[in-house]
This record gives C-alpha cells, sequence and structure tokens, in this order.
C-alpha cells in the first residue's frame, strides 16, 4: 500500500465516532461489569456475544469507509450493513424480548441481564447508524455523483424530469397502493416485517348530513397507512435516463415519489403529517425442534409455524426523525412497542442499494473474477461431460481438497452430483440439503438420478432458518419424483455439508464423498471463501455411510472412528486436542493450535483455550465474526491472538490445526468442518469435521491460513477490551505482497498460477 493509500484509508478510519483519538483503533463496546451482579470475574473472562456481534458489523461498515474499495462496491456494504442488522434484531433482539419476559434476571457470559444488553446494543446500533448516514451522504454518494450516478430525492427533479416520474408512477404504481385508514369502522393494519410505509395524519373531509355523535369532529386528525409495494419486479429506485443517453444513472427512491404524490391517494384530504416508518419483527421460535422428524409433522409443524411468522412480535419501529409526538405513540401503542424501540429511519432504503450496486458501471466495480477449473479436475472438465469416469477416477488416485471461489464450484461440487446423477455405475446418491439456490442444480440432479432408477436419498433440512418455506417446496418436490426425503433428527439441527455417492466397479463397491464447510448453494460458493475435500477412502466413507444410516433411518447414534461428529464425538475430540497441546507444551515439544472459524461463543472450548493459553500454548484464531473469547489478558490469555478478516468475499471456512508435537507445519491434525466453535454447533446440530491426510491438501490449508495471517489491508486484531485494530501494511511492502494486497488478491493471483 502506497502512503497515498494509507492517508487515504486512515482520513476515513478517522470518521468512525470514538477513533479520532486512537487512530485505526475501534473503541471497545464492552461496559464494565456491574458490581451489583456479582459476576465481574466472569465479565473480565469473556465478551458479550451481541456486542461482539455489533463489531462485527462494525468491520463490515468500514468497508464502506474505505476508499480503496470501489465506489459500487462501497455502496453495496452499506446495503449488507442493513441487511445483517435487520437480521440481527429479527434473531438476536427478538430473542433478549422474549427473555426479558420469562426470564428477566438471566445473565449473560459476561454477567449482563436481557435488559442491560437491549440497552448496550441500543447505544451501539445508534452510534452504528449514524456512521452509516454520514458515510452515504457526505462521501459515497457524492463520490458516485463525481462518476456520474446520482442518487437524487423528488425534489432535487427538474419539472421535466417530475413529469416524467409522475407519469411512470400514475401508469406503474399508483394502482396497486391502498391506503388503509384507521377509525371506528377500520382496524389498525398488520404491517408485515420489514416493509416500507408511509404513516400519514390527516383531516378528512366533512360529509354534510352524515355526522352524528359516534363520529369524529372533521378538525380531527385520522391515521392512515400507506404500504411501499414490492417484489413482481417493482424497484425502490427508479431509473431516470439522461437526456439523449439511454443509460439510467440517475436514480429517485420509489418511496420518496409516492410521498410527494399522496394527494392523488387521498383526494379532499388535509394531511397534516407524513412519516415514513418501517417495523422489525422477531424471526420466532421454531417449536418443531421436538417434533418426531419421522413423522409427516415436522413438515406440517413447520408449514404452521411459517405462517405464524408473519404475526411475530415486532421489536424494533424505525420512524423519521421529524415525526410528531402524535403520531410515534399512535404507533408504538398499536405495535406494542415502548421508547426504547424506536430508532431513526434512515434517510434512503439502504437495503435496497443492491439495486444501484448492480447497474452496468464496471468501472465502480471489482474486477470480475472468474474462478478456475481446480487443477486436478481440469482433465475431466475437458473431456466433457459424458465421461463420468474421468472424475471419479481422479478422486481415487488421490484426495483433492477445492478452495471456493477461487476454485470453480460449479466444475467441482456440481459436476461431482451432476456426474454421479448420470453415470449408470451409480447405484445410489445420499446428500444433506441446508441451504441452496430455488433452481438449485442439485435439486435437478437428484431428481433425474432417481428418475432413472438409481436410489437418491435426501436429508433436507426444514428448519435452515429464513430458508424454511423453500426447503419445505424442494422436499415436497424430491418427494414426488421418488427421492427418498428424511427431514432431520428430532431436537437436533443437520447442518453437516456431505454428499456420499456409491458406484460399482470391478473390485466391488466404492463409495466417493465430498465433505465441505459451506452449503451447496451456488449462488454464496461465488461471494463465500469454503473449503471441500473429495475422497474415496474407505476409513472416512465408511463413517460417512454410518452417519447417513443414522440421518435417514432409525439406529442409535454410533461411534465414528475418523470423522468428527456432532453432538457426539466433536466436542470430546477438540477437547482432546486442546489437552494433547497442553501436555505437549507440559513436555517441551512443538505445540500451536490455530482455527479459523466465523464465530467463537463456546465456553468449554474458551475455558481449554485459556488453559493451553496459560501453559504456554500459542493459540491463533482467525475469527470473521463474533468472538467472546478475550484475548491477551495477563495471566488468562497472554499466549491467545484473535484476527479477524473481512474483504471482497464473506469468509466462511472453518480450518484447524493442531501441531501435536511436529515442527513442520504439514504435520499434526488438520481438520476442515461444517461447525463454529458455538454451543449450538458442538451440542444441538448435527456436524461433520473430517481430517486431512493428504499432503497437498494440507499444504493448501496452511497456505490460507498463512495468507490470512499476513494481510495487512484487510485484517483486524482483538484487543483485551474488545476493540480492534485495523492493520496496516508497511510504507515499503510490495505491493503484490500478501501484507499489501490483502487476502483476497493474494489467493485469486495464486488460484490463477495454479
Amino acid at each position: 500500500m502506497s502512503p497515498g493509500d494509507q492517508e487515504a484509508v486512515s482520513s476515513r478510519v478517522a470518521g468512525v465516532p470514538g477513533r479520532e483519538a486512537q487512530g485505526n483503533a475501534v473503541p471497545s463496546p464492552h461496559a464494565a461489569p456491574s458490581a451489583e451482579t456479582g459476576t465481574a470475574w466472569e465479565g473480565a473472562r469473556f465478551f458479550n456475544r451481541d456486542l461482539s456481534w455489533l463489531e462485527f458489523n462494525r468491520r463490515v461498515l468500514a468497508q464502506a469507509a474505505d476508499a480503496r474499495v470501489p465506489l459500487l462496491e462501497r455502496l453495496k456494504f452499506l446495503a449488507i450493513f442493513t441487511s445483517n442488522l435487520d437480521e440481527f434484531f429479527m434473531k438476536r433482539v427478538g430473542l433478549l424480548r422474549r427473555l426479558m419476559q420469562s426470564d428477566p434476571d438471566s445473565l449473560s457470559h459476561d454477567g449482563m441481564t436481557p435488559r442491560q444488553q437491549l440497552a448496550a446494543i441500543r447505544l451501539v446500533v445508534n452510534e452504528l447508524a449514524a456512521e452509516q448516514s454520514r458515510l452515504s451522504s457526505t462521501e459515497i454518494i457524492p463520490a458516485l455523483a463525481g462518476a456520474d450516478v446520482h442518487l437524487l430525492s423528488y425534489t432535487e427533479l427538474s419539472g421535466r424530469d417530475r413529469r416524467l416520474v409522475d407519469d411512470w408512477y400514475r401508469a406503474n404504481i399508483f394502482a396497486a397502493l391502498t391506503p388503509l385508514a384507521v377509525d371506528q369502522g377500520h382496524r389498525f393494519p398488520f404491517i408485515s416485517n420489514l416493509s416500507d410505509n408511509i404513516g400519514v395524519l390527516a383531516v378528512p373531509p366533512s360529509a354534510p348530513g352524515r355526522r352524528g355523535p359516534s363520529q369524529p369532529e372533521d378538525h380531527e386528525p385520522r391515521f392512515a397507512r400507506v404500504k411501499i409495494p414490492v417484489g413482481n419486479g417493482v424497484r425502490r429506485f427508479i431509473p431516470i435516463p439522461s437526456r439523449g443517453s439511454k443509460r439510467a444513472d440517475r436514480f429517485v427512491p420509489l418511496l420518496d415519489v409516492i410521498r410527494h404524490n399522496l394527494a392523488d391517494l387521498f383526494p379532499g384530504v388535509v394531511i397534516n403529517e407524513q412519516a415514513a416508518f418501517r417495523v422489525t419483527r422477531s424471526a420466532g421460535v421454531q417449536r418443531d425442534e421436538l417434533i418426531d422428524p419421522g413423522t409427516g409433522s415436522l413438515l406440517r409443524s413447520v408449514e404452521e409455524d411459517l405462517k405464524q411468522r408473519r404475526f411475530a412480535r415486532a421489536v424494533r419501529l424505525e420512524l423519521e426523525p421529524g415525526a410528531s409526538q402524535e403520531l410515534r405513540l399512535w404507533l408504538l401503542d398499536k405495535l406494542n412497542l415502548v421508547p426504547q424501540d424506536v430508532y431513526d429511519h434512515p434517510p434512503i432504503d439502504y437495503a435496497a442499494l443492491f439495486e444501484i450496486a448492480e447497474i452496468d458501471r464496471p468501472d465502480l466495480k471489482e474486477r470480475p473474477y472468474r474462478p478456475v477449473v481446480p487443477k486436478r479436475f481440469a482433465p475431466a472438465v475437458a473431456a466433457g461431460a459424458s465421461a463420468h469416469a474421468n472424475l471419479f477416477a481422479t478422486i481415487r488416485k488421490q484426495d483433492v481438497l477445492v478452495h471456493h471461489p477461487y476454485e470453480s464450484f460449479k466444475h467441482s461440487v456440481e459436476r461431482f452430483i451432476a456426474a454421479a446423477a448420470s453415470d449408470p455405475d451409480v447405484l445410489s446418491i445420499k446428500q444433506t440439503l441446508y441451504r441452496t439456490t430455488p433452481d438449485s442444480p442439485f435439486v435437478e440432479n437428484l431428481i433425474r438420478a432417481a428418475e432413472s432408477g438409481k436410489q437418491v436419498a435426501c436429508l433436507v433440512e426444514l428448519r435452515a432458518r429464513f430458508d424454511e418455506g423453500r426447503n419445505v417446496r424442494f422436499a415436497r418436490q424430491l418427494e414426488k419424483a421418488g427421492v427418498h426425503v428424511a427431514y432431520g433428527v428430532a431436537g437436533l439441527k443437520t447442518h453437516c455439508k456431505t454428499s456420499l455417492v456409491v458406484r460399482r466397479e470391478k473390485s466391488g463397491l466404492r463409495c466417493y464423498a465430498h465433505l465441505g464447510t459451506g452449503n451447496y448453494h451456488p449462488k454464496t460458493a461465488q461471494l463465500y471463501t469454503d473449503v471441500g475435500l473429495f475422497t474415496c477412502d474407505p476409513e472416512i466413507t465408511g463413517d460417512l455411510v454410518t452417519l447417513f444410516n443414522y440421518l435417514t433411518g432409525l439406529s442409535a447414534p454410533q461411534s465414528y472412528r475418523h470423522l468428527l461428529v456432532a453432538p457426539f464425538t466433536m466436542r470430546s475430540r477438540f477437547a482432546f486436542l486442546i489437552d494433547r497441546e497442553i501436555e505437549m507444551a507440559r513436555r517441551g515439544q512443538p505445540c500451536g493450535i490455530t482455527a479459523k472459524i466465523n464465530a467463537m461463543e463456546d465456553r468449554e472450548i474458551a475455558e481449554r483455550l485459556y488453559q493451553a493459553s496459560q501453559a504456554g500454548v500459542p493459540v491463533t484464531l482467525i475469527v470473521r465474526g463474533f468472538c467472546c473469547l478475550r484475548p491477551g489478558v495477563p495471566g488468562l490469555s497472554d499466549n491467545i491472538r484473535v484476527v479477524s478478516v473481512i474483504g471482497r468475499f464473506l469468509e466462511h471456512s472453518r480450518i484447524f490445526h493442531f501441531k501435536s508435537g511436529f515442527e513442520d507445519p504439514l504435520d499434526g491434525e488438520w481438520i476442515i468442518s461444517s461447525a463454529d466453535w458455538m454451543y449450538r454447533n458442538l451440542s444441538n446440530r448435527v456436524e461433520v469435521a473430517v481430517p486431512i491426510r493428504d499432503r497437498e491438501a494440507r499444504r493448501k490449508l496452511h497456505r490460507i491460513v498463512e495468507v490470512s495471517l499476513l494481510d495487512q489491508r484487510c485484517a483486524w486484531d482483538l484487543r483485551p477490551d474488545g476493540g480492534y485494530d485495523l492493520r496496516r501494511a508497511a510504507p515499503d511492502a510490495e505491493l503484490d505482497s500478501p501484507q499489501a494486497s490483502g487476502t483476497f488478491s493474494t489467493l485469486m493471483w495464486e488460484a490463477q498460477q495454479d
């Protein structure tokens, strides 16, 4: 990074509230534990999960502040920040609201009650929202205007453009709007989750001869609500073609157009006030986890929960700051909220900025990256779709580890299932599906395989949060085609990402497997970094056969010789591996623990890592999201460091390395997993971790970890107080080095060289 680049980044990082005095250091959001709770020592040992998650979202927002990131990508990070925050309120704030009612005295790991956590969350959210608004209004939107992409308000349009927009509105939107008044004859309307609305206080027209004692006086304002339409091709930003040009480089918010045409919806009415508002509802409680998945009741229960979720309790009201007290109190009363649940409605619809980020301006985006065909699979791909045996021969020769999105998901994972569906020597296919795309090639190929006479079994996890409806449809579609569909295990979500192909060969039946860290989701495979192993190692596939028999049949939980399977053997195996490193340290032998995960929350694992640190074991955690473990505390975690990498792709792979007495980093224990170090992953889900034995595969995993730790562009270091420091490359660092170019650019370049 050049000195000029450093100065540009510094000027933007300094804009985050509280950073002025600390340079690139983010102040800690974690309040000191209350002496009244008697949990000061516990508070010193752990960070609050939800405040730590908000710090992750702060690091996402920092991407929007980074001048080195192309403008439309910065705009996209504003949208990602909002989307993340919406889900946070639906899931975590919704949970805390329920806890405040059912168990108000319960304490978090850091000793806070639900009420205290909600208050702390509110402070941080308001701070981050203010920074998002500042970034968009003073930096990103003006910079886009300088690049001839204009986000305009209705009042900024010329008379000609207003007429053009108004004509479009009357032709395409007006008839779809339904103003809903609230009075004695009209109940308060249901406000759907995350919908954009305009609240109106208006004086109705007089009705001569019809006024009675039960009707309000004409001068009393009444409430009405107008919902902004969504779906069916309706965009939140209306493109306005520039005069003499077909390119849509000017946009006006649909909400803005509607609110300036409200007179058409309320003819003859005096509108006293109008204000935009949005409601966030809790994601709800999944009641189905205790239902026997061997019956059809789980499917029906999930369908019923989906219906009920629409009416879940409101947890947040976003309202324009200038709204009157009358309107504010009206909405709070009807939504059963309190003033602390009200947040300022953002000046623009940040979630809809994805629309703008998709415009055809390659000069304002990251250079498109085309994943490479994995080197080991290249001959099979070149041989064509009909050469099924080539792919299986490649796996039979040697294990293959793939790294997405640097290496093609389509030409590895998708091709594996497609080849199995077409290969006449394949007898059966088994797969777990947690999340996938609406037009999933996996569903299509499983159906094709079943229709060709192969035995096909698929475990569809109906309880995948926010994908329940889609997975219900997949389950019915697969069943209709003759696929044997299982819905999961009673009380446990099935979160593992595994596929098993049984093939008839000269030597008898041989099993081929794919075990990965990410979902069978072609779209997110282009945006998330994940690793996956293809193997026909009978010791691994034998364990996988046992696992599928458990998932789809009636067998009791079994022991596994090589796979780490939660909730049965994974926790105890990780505990054993950590304890072994402690013993190595005591013997003076090489020791060390490295884990690359999405989240670190499990207290039992954290306590063992503290013990390892105190025994002298170096512990390095690369944690993209929240981390409840507190690193660098004297006497507790001196030997633990935590790094977070945030950038172009979402870091999603889970990779573990335990030195086990070996100096060579390619020795010891290397493991990839579908599970993070979270209680739910280790105790309440079916997860799979697989040891990596192939030395070339280990070399690739080591390089992934190494580049992440060298990163001086996208990496943040977690401090003992919970704040994060953004790394900066030295002025003399080579521009194409991992230190200066960052994890993503380095791994892209290396994938292309292979």
